[in-house]
């Protein structure tokens, strides 16, 4: 049983702001340093494992298959991470938060509130509620470590709120550890791929995928906003709790929004 969220609670010596329950596969290796990375002083993370092999994503059909099997296996994750009776959740997964465009996500999320009776920052509202911090954006590119099948639903959700995809790239990884080991110089190559002057923001989706600090240099060199969805999903995370510590490292989110 989930214990009530609303009942009465002491103050936590550690996580005397926030205890955030933080929801990510089993496979994952990113998601539990960047948002511990991230965190401020009084915000206490608590990792809870969606359980799920290590998928061989060979196929548009086995990379969506696999998805769908880590988004059945939330919930046992959300029953588990409850039970330290945290203030708020941080999905550490991406992928299935877009599906179905913006009715789709937001269906997802509110399923996860109504088992958990906590809010819920996904990665796919994240990155709006970034580029609307941004502002003056409308066309975007983006880089993700799926399949095309799970691109084009992240580009139909960002269509639903008025953001055009100009390019994309899927780079295919062939299993979910695999996208732990994407490097620095295949990143800045999808980097200069996917910018233009017919571009306003990149942005990179997957979680598993290290990002948030070569990020935050790309915009340096880029000259415009390029969204880590790490960094995005804990940002929207902390501002949503009334958390408004500014850090630098991070990019102009963390530092400026």
């Amino acid at each position: 049983m989930i214990p009530n969220p609303n009942q009465p609670r002491g103050k936590d010596n550690l996580g005397y702001r926030r205890l955030f329950g933080v929801l990510g596969p089993s496979t994952n290796t990113i998601v539990q340093p960047d948002f511990d990375d991230m965190r401020p002083m009084g915000v206490t993370n608590h990792y809870s494992r969606i359980v799920v092999d290590d998928a061989q994503a060979v196929s548009n059909e086995s990379f969506m298959a696999g998805t769908m099997e880590i988004s059945r296996n939330t919930a046992d994750a959300v029953r588990g991470v409850m039970t330290c009776r945290p203030h708020y959740l941080v999905m550490g997964m991406s992928a299935v938060t877009f599906y179905g465009g913006a009715e789709g996500g937001k269906r997802w999320r509110e399923g996860i509130e109504a088992l958990a009776g906590v809010g819920v920052s996904t990665g796919a509202e994240a990155v709006v509620a970034a580029l609307k911090a941004y502002g003056n954006v409308r066309r975007v590119a983006v880089v993700s470590p799926y399949w095309p099948a799970a691109n084009a639903e992240v580009i139909r959700y960002l269509a639903d709120h008025g953001y055009e995809t100009v390019r994309d790239i899927p780079l295919q990884c062939a299993s979910w550890t695999a996208i732990a080991q994407v490097t620095e110089a295949r990143l800045r190559e999808a980097f200069h791929t996917l910018d233009g002057d017919d571009v306003d923001a990149i942005i990179q989706v997957g979680t598993n995928l290290s990002a948030v600090r070569f990020a935050a240099a790309a915009e340096l060199w880029l000259g415009k906003p390029v969204i880590a969805i790490n960094t995005a999903t804990y940002w929207h995370a902390l501002r949503a709790n009334g958390i408004d510590n500014r850090m630098t490292g991070f990019g102009r989110l963390l530092s400026d929004f």
